[in-house]
């Protein structure tokens, strides 16, 4: 896991000295420290460089969890969770997973965006700081979180001279650097609040000066009067401000000025944006996070806002600061900054287009859920992987709608299901259970929707440990399916229940319900990672009984159809059974190079239970080869990747054979002490340092031992997956589910 989270800064941070070194001298003495302030006046820029700052002081990092997407309180803790890194394999609650994540850590936690479920957030934050001395929370929101301990502080608009020297440097970037003025001496003097240490431009003029204090020193206002430099003067703006918008900036009785002044800037905005600008800003409201260029043609467009034209209206919102643009492992995003949103979703209602659009925006996540399920099986999986990541907040907002109106019950199961890889091969088993449950407590009315749903359930409760709640889901399936002529969604159904048998050790069982599901697989015509999957889970069943000749033939078998589809996730596994063979054998280097490849895989999807095995495994061939020391640090290394992933080797004394064999013979050839030594140093090893390490594959002749029998074959079934990619644009939703439909 990296140490950080935190974005890269996009721009200069200009000003606020005075600030971050109060900030962070808080930092240093609170545990929880909230930075409040109205929307818009820079309380988390200011908060991330405080975090980035301070990361020295916290051995295990500074992670950032970003709230404000969020709608169902329910989903905080998953949320942390996710921003945490860790994966999702037990049947522990997300607070207790991140209670015994965080117990003996020292982390900086950042919390943006709470204030809307700080019901749910407190007693949350609350909890952890409790139950982890060595954590400190870094809250930013509208409003303090009223926790025992907390410490506020409240972040003022800016200083004058921070505000001019703001406004001149998104001047500057937007093409229209500010004219240096007569000299400050014979400036007028205005009531301006006191200034922070920032350099100040040589001689502002009186009108720039009364602009930042008629914008009351908020840097959003700042930065959206910047963006219009380039066609207006400072003067042209002043009487915008006086002229046009005299009535927003009277506000209500009892406004503070300072939010009179954000909601007049960002008006003064809307006035000077085209028609189309405006109807496009307030149609992006509905998105609850990043959304990409072809997600906004599809949902904003239509007869009065051609998509031909969307693009450069993009461009022109970004260009007067009202967009943000993110460049992430799927691409080029936007997002909208939470004040201009909501100024645009008040615009939205007004029109009263609210529901509409919210339902085109649920038909382009169903359509594009329903892509990379399809496009899950193929060389685009980091890419699936990677969109999937950055479209979760907005997947959430889908899943909310379907579930908020009655009669789209069926839709919610839809996509609840058709998220199975998300769930599954993302590492978000918890959440999808979420989802899931919540779905299928509504009659749809609609078998199709339910059967899948059903079956996904099935398969997330099997992998978390669950197997009453597995068999109540999996027979429901069965039972429906079988009375409803549904004979894929009956072989899904068959294929879990072996995966079941297989994790309660009725092995026999396990073969048989699973050889039973891929006779219908192949009968159906069905072939996707699924069913590749269970063709590598009927191995693990026939090596369990002795059959490693057939385990292998089918591994062998299954790496050929990878190779042919270009499918990594199930390629994987499969050269982790291969490897077990070929150590068996003796063959070192021919289980390193498939073991190397298998880390490199695994690495690349953030797949941890597939990576922390082979490490597993690829100490005990180092220790094979000769040399202990190494095996011990390798074996040092799994620790924190295990306390991230959930109960350490399953709790199965089969999968711990690798690992005991090792312990063993370093243990003999090193002794004790040095072991011990050796085995704290890959403690101490980040996940990326863990995975260099490993693929280094370094080897010390002098040391060595004996090569002792055959460990115990080490399987699993339970798998995650995250990465990079492209991106494509999503097909249109439909019926059916994608590479699985059941």
């Amino acid at each position: 896991m990296r140490r950080s989270n935190l974005p890269a800064e996009l721009n200069r941070f200009v000003g606020r000295a005075a600030e971050q070194a109060a900030l962070t001298a808080l930092l240093e003495t609170s545990r929880l420290v909230t930075v409040v302030g109205v929307g818009g006046v820079g309380k988390t820029r200011l908060a991330l460089r405080a975090a980035a700052g301070a990361q020295k002081r916290y051995g295990d990092g500074v992670r950032l969890a970003d709230l404000a997407p969020l709608r169902d309180p329910d989903l905080v803790a998953y949320a942390l969770v996710e921003a945490l890194g860790l994966t999702d394999h037990t049947l522990r609650a997300p607070r207790e997973v991140l209670v015994e994540h965080l117990a003996e850590r020292r982390l900086l936690l950042v919390v943006d965006g709470f204030e809307h479920l700080v019901e749910s957030c407190a007693p949350l934050v609350r909890d952890l700081l409790a139950h982890a001395p060595g954590l400190t929370v870094l809250a930013v929101g509208r409003r303090a979180l009223r926790v025992a301990g907390e410490s506020v502080f409240t972040l003022a608009p800016m200083g004058e001279a921070d505000a001019v020297a703001l406004l001149a440097e998104r001047a500057a970037e937007a093409g229209a650097p500010m004219t240096p003025a007569p000299a400050a001496s014979t400036v007028p003097a205005l009531p301006f609040p006191a200034a922070s240490e920032a350099p100040l431009l040589p001689g502002p003029s009186a009108a720039v000066r009364e602009l930042c204090l008629r914008l009351d020193g908020i840097p959003l206002a700042l930065e959206l009067a910047a963006g219009r430099l380039p066609l207006l003067s400072v003067e042209q703006m002043l009487c915008r401000l006086d002229d046009r918008f005299r009535l927003l900036t009277d506000g209500g009785r009892g406004t503070l000025p300072r939010h009179q002044t954000l909601r007049t800037a960002i008006g003064w905005s809307h006035e000077l944006c085209t028609a189309e600008e405006r109807l496009l800003w307030a149609r992006l409201s509905v998105f609850a996070g990043p959304f990409d260029l072809e997600a906004v043609e599809y949902v904003c467009g239509g007869p009065e806002l051609p998509p031909e034209h969307v693009l450069d209206l993009l461009g022109g919102l970004l260009a007067q600061s009202l967009l943000a643009r993110e460049d992430g492992p799927a691409g080029p995003a936007y997002r909208l900054l939470d004040t201009v949103a909501a100024y645009g979703a008040e615009w939205l209602a007004a029109l009263g287009d609210t529901e509409r659009m919210r339902r085109r925006h649920r038909d382009w996540y169903m359509g594009l859920a329903t892509w990379c399920e399809l496009e899950w099986f193929s060389p685009r999986q980091g890419e699936v992987a990677a969109r999937t990541d950055a479209a979760l907040p907005n997947l959430r907002a889908a899943l909310d709608l379907c579930l908020e109106l009655p009669e789209d019950a069926h839709l919610a199961q839809h996509l609840a299901g058709t998220l199975w890889f998300a769930w599954v091969g993302c590492g978000r088993l918890s959440e999808g259970r979420h989802w899931l449950e919540r779905a299928l407590a509504l009659e749809s009315g609609h078998e199709e929707a339910r059967l899948k749903a059903l079956w996904v359930l099935g398969y997330v409760a099997v992998l978390q440990g669950d197997g009453t709640a597995a068999v109540a889901a999996l027979h429901e399936c069965g039972e429906r399916a079988r009375a409803s002529g549904n004979a894929l969604a009956e072989a899904y159904a068959t294929h879990r229940m072996g995966c079941l048998a297989l994790l309660s050790d009725d092995v026999p069982r396990a073969e048989e319900l699973i050889g039973r599901a891929l006779d219908a697989y192949r009968e159906l015509g069905e072939l996707n990672s699924n069913v590749l999957m269970g063709q590598v889970e009927l191995a693990m069943a026939r090596a369990f009984q002795g059959d490693l000749e057939g385990a292998v033939a089918i591994c062998r078998d299954v790496r050929e159809v990878c190779e042919e589809r270009g499918e990594r996730w199930t390629r994987a596994y499969a050269l982790y059974v291969l490897g077990f063979s070929a150590w068996t054998r003796g063959a070192y280097g021919e289980a390193r190079e498939l073991l190397d490849e298998c880390v490199s895989i695994n690495h690349a999807f953030h797949d941890l239970v597939g990576l922390v095995l082979a490490i597993e495994l690829l100490a005990l061939v180092t220790v094979s080869e000769g040399n202990a020391a190494e095996a011990a640090v390798l074996q040092g290394a799994t620790v924190p990747v295990w306390d991230t992933v959930g109960i350490r080797l399953f709790g199965s004394a089969t999968f711990g054979g690798p690992r005991a064999l090792c312990e063993q013979r370093a243990g003999e050839a090193l002794g004790p002490e040095a072991y011990a030594v050796a085995f704290r140093e890959g403690e101490g090893l980040s996940l990326d340092a863990a995975v260099e390490r490993a693929l280094a594959g370094r080897r010390d002749p002098a040391v060595g031992g004996p090569v002792g029998p055959a460990a115990p074959r080490p399987f699993r079934t339970a798998r995650s997956a995250a990465v990079p990619g492209t991106r494509k644009p999503a097909g249109s939703p439909t019926g059916k589910g994608g590479e699985a439909a059941g």
